[in-house]
């Protein structure tokens, strides 16, 4: 978890890239940008609120070979050696950014280097780089007096509500590849600043872990549970799993099946289903992992927990209280209509 409330930008380089292919020039400012009390709340607010309203997916440098080819993480552990050299570091980055840049696609664009203190992250205060860039220009209307003639100018500029590309680059698991947050507004050119600029991989910790997991529980759901069962089984299943993570610090994977499955055709089902699937979440080898609370928050609430009939009736489990509807909702066939029915018992209906 991250919180950039605190979070103060010491300094600031700006530069621009073209794109190659296209012959267009880079652009390296001699000395960083002097920020003022004026502009200093409008970039915290532009850099920043992407990673707020972002779900936390943590990547860190990587290399096939090893991971001090890589130049990014070059350029970071020098910079955070040396948080005066930033400037001098920018140029170089803004210098592999453009040679990344040659598909007709990559927009050009400013870039933003800056230098971040008081972040707080998994409740560690750290410092930080926060690597941006500004792509798509939006027109946008000035106004000028002429004489008794209120003039109009068309200009173009960035929206300071959409940042084009991010990173935050945190002081932070140094051995690792650093803890990183990135965010691409534009999908038309999705490996161009993942891939080819940062060269990262997913950072497995406990909450990638959680992730992964119960994505593969869900669609072992799908694909294997509600064939095998019904829909509602589907979603207890889901149900049962969600509830295992929430009330577990620890997942054991042993527990888990011989508390969330209780037809045991379905445990050697799953054990298939990981074999066959397992290497696409990540998790082929993973029987035991922490589990993280605010994975499992945010896997809840993406969960569907609804059975919808074909005669436009939906019917709402509870994920909280599971036993509600292994006890009070049965399944059923009417001979005489020749349809399935759901029986819910109740002692009263609540209010609203």
């Amino acid at each position: 978890m991250i919180n950039l409330f605190n979070t103060h930008i010491d300094n600031l380089s700006i530069h621009r890239v073209g794109n190659k292919s296209r012959s267009e020039a880079i652009f390296l400012s001699e000395t960083p940008y002097g920020l003022n009390d004026e502009i200093m709340p409008l970039l915290k607010e532009y850099f920043f609120k992407p990673f707020r309203e972002k779900e936390e997916n943590y990547f860190q440098f990587a290399h096939d070979v090893d991971l001090d080819y890589n130049e990014m993480y070059n350029f970071s552990n020098e910079i955070f050696a040396n948080p005066g050299s930033i400037h001098d570091v920018s140029k170089k980055i803004t210098k592999h950014l453009f040679e990344q840049s040659n598909h007709p696609h990559i927009k050009n664009g400013e870039v933003y280097v800056t230098y971040l203190t008081n972040v707080s992250i998994d409740n560690n205060v750290v410092d930080a780089i926060g690597i941006f860039k500004s792509e798509l220009k939006a027109d946008f209307l000035q106004f000028e007096e002429k004489g008794s003639t209120l003039e109009m100018i068309l200009q173009q500029g960035i929206n300071l509500n959409k940042l084009d590309k991010g990173c935050l680059i945190f002081n932070y698991k140094k051995e690792e590849g650093y803890k990183i947050l990135t965010i691409d507004s534009n999908r038309y050119d999705a490996r161009y600043w993942l891939e080819h600029f940062l060269s990262v991989d997913a950072f497995q910790d406990e909450n990638f872990m959680t992730k992964k997991y119960l994505k593969f529980c869900q669609d072992f759901a799908k694909e294997v549970v509600l064939p095998a069962e019904d829909k509602k089984e589907e979603v207890m299943f889901m149900n049962r799993s969600v509830n295992y993570f929430a009330k577990n610090d620890e997942f054991e994977e042993t527990n888990f099946l011989n508390e969330v499955i209780d037809n045991p055709d379905l445990i050697s089902e799953f054990k298939n289903y990981k074999v066959d699937k397992g290497e696409k979440y990540s998790i082929e080898d993973l029987t035991n992992f922490p589990i993280a609370n605010a994975a499992v928050s945010d896997a809840r609430k993406k969960m569907k927990n609804i059975i919808e009939l074909d005669t436009n009736i939906q019917i709402k489990l509870d994920f909280i209280n599971p036993e509600s509807a292994e006890k009070f909702v049965e399944k059923g066939w009417d001979e005489e209509k020749q349809m399935y029915y759901y029986l819910v018992y109740f002692n009263k209906e609540q209010k609203s």
